[in-house]
């Protein structure tokens, strides 16, 4: 099959994941700096889990770049990755809301945990696919930075319950890891592509 259809259905679920999570931003009531304070921790939270959006469409797409064609075990795939980031939205009015709780910032790193191990299927079901000598499989290697993100996320929902601050700084730091989009699949690409 060819990839074209997963990739714009993908590119649309991801628009209006992002299109919902910013309708939880209300309009302040009042002029002043002061009434925007009561909209701080949904502002941050919708500005983390934007980024986090914004991390898995960039290598949503360059991961696509790398396969030739796709099957219906990569639909699925991709669709328990869409399922998982749909609950972004939740999560992130609930944690901020809530001035991150410590259950709503568990929960939000579960939706963060799983979303990642959608991810790595995904990953694992076109390297299947296209086969271990593939592009992509060779631009992926051992996914090291996909190993360590899931283990900080699984190390984040626990101590959610002994410092809230800890565990949202490990999702920020997992962020951090991947605001760059991921360079192997590009050079991947460019070095075939001479």
């Amino acid at each position: 099959m060819h990839k074209a259809r997963l990739e714009a259905f993908s590119d649309g679920v991801l628009a209006v994941i992002i299109t919902i999570m910013v309708l939880d931003l209300h309009i302040p009531r009042g002029q002043t700096l002061a009434a925007l304070e009561p909209l701080l921790p949904t502002f941050f939270c919708y500005v983390l889990s934007f980024v986090f959006i914004g991390i898995y469409w960039n290598n949503h797409h360059h991961m696509l770049q790398a396969a030739r064609r796709v099957s219906g075990g990569v639909l699925w795939a991709n669709l328990h990755l869409l399922f998982w980031l749909s609950l972004l939205p939740f999560v992130t009015g609930w944690l901020g809301e809530n001035e991150f709780a410590a259950i709503p910032t568990a929960l939000y790193g579960i939706v963060l945990l799983m979303a990642g191990f959608a991810y790595t299927i995904l990953c694992r079901a076109l390297i299947n696919l296209e086969g271990k000598e593939s592009m992509l499989a060779k631009a992926l290697g051992r996914d090291r930075k996909g190993k360590i993100s899931v283990i900080v996320y699984a190390l984040a929902i626990p101590l959610s319950f002994w410092n809230r601050w800890v565990a949202q700084g490990m999702y920020v730091l997992v962020a951090l890891l991947w605001l760059v989009p991921d360079r192997r699949i590009e050079r991947m690409m460019t070095s075939s592509a001479e």
